[in-house]
């Protein structure tokens, strides 16, 4: 019997995920597809339901829908629970709707290998929305201890503060001026999105050996990663962080870990451009 996938999230027509989940339902003869679902707030439960009667078989999630999401399932786990966040959902062997987050193992996966003597490093996160909560415990997962978190509207910092309470909080309107004190730097907003609005100051004043990594990979290199590249500075985009929670996804719906091969990559890029 073939097996339906998709993505929710608004605005979606961006997503990758299902090139990269067709790639692997080929590799491994799989009878699968895996599609875009467009979705408002009120479709929340019937998508929900569509699982439940096994019309779909699994999902993922993304803006805005990390959050919102949780009151529709009946159980959130490991990462998941941490953080309040869910990306990835399943029915379990007792038809129970499963949320999961692959956010972080992916996040650890592709980026923070990179950091060495890390305990001792200064991060921010930029942003305090759905996939802020992943970043900020990843960063703690890899021995992290001084995390600083801005956004736009501080309410939402405060909201993330009650979650990880070791956090500190800068205003918004100290980013330009306090971003030369930070060892990595993670944009976890949609600033630089294809099509979106961009920060509207250039990063300059940033450390010389700063780690500077994207949440963001359509496109490949937003302004602010161009900027720093072109300066010389360590930067990484979203790409391997979206290939490591996909695959993680990928075995949590069909217990096959798929392989991350050439052909893969090549593929992505070749959207991308």
């Amino acid at each position: 019997m073939k097996k339906s996938f998709g993505i929710i999230g608004s605005p979606i027509k961006h997503s990758l995920s299902p090139v990269l989940h067709k790639y692997w339902f080929d590799k491994y003869n799989l009878k699968a597809d895996y599609s875009i679902i467009e979705a408002k707030d009120n479709d929340l439960s019937q998508i929900i339901n569509r699982i439940r009667d096994g019309s779909l078989s699994g999902i993922n999630v993304t803006l805005p829908f990390k959050q919102k999401i949780i009151n529709h399932v009946d159980k959130v786990i490991n990462d998941a629970e941490l953080t309040g966040s869910v990306n990835t959902i399943l029915l379990d062997g007792n038809k129970s709707i499963i949320g999961e987050n692959t956010d972080v193992f992916g996040l650890q996966a592709a980026y923070l290998k990179e950091i060495y003597e890390s305990s001792n490093k200064k991060a921010l996160v930029i942003g305090a929305g759905g996939v802020s909560p992943s970043v900020i415990l990843s960063l703690q997962k890899s021995s992290i201890r001084n995390i600083t978190l801005t956004n736009r509207t501080n309410e939402k910092c405060i909201f993330l503060k009650k979650k990880f309470n070791f956090i500190n909080i800068l205003p918004w309107e100290k980013l330009q001026s306090e971003i030369k004190n930070f060892d990595i730097i993670v944009n976890a907003t949609s600033l630089g999105l294809k099509d979106g609005e961009d920060f509207n100051f250039n990063f300059s004043s940033t450390k010389e050996n700063v780690i500077y990594i994207d949440t963001i990979y359509n496109p490949l290199e937003t302004k602010t990663f161009k900027f720093l590249k072109e300066e010389g500075k360590k930067v990484f985009n979203g790409l391997d962080m979206f290939i490591y929670q996909g695959q993680k996804s990928f075995y949590l719906w069909n217990k096959i870990n798929p392989e991350i091969d050439d052909g893969l990559i090549q593929l992505l890029n070749s959207k991308l451009k």
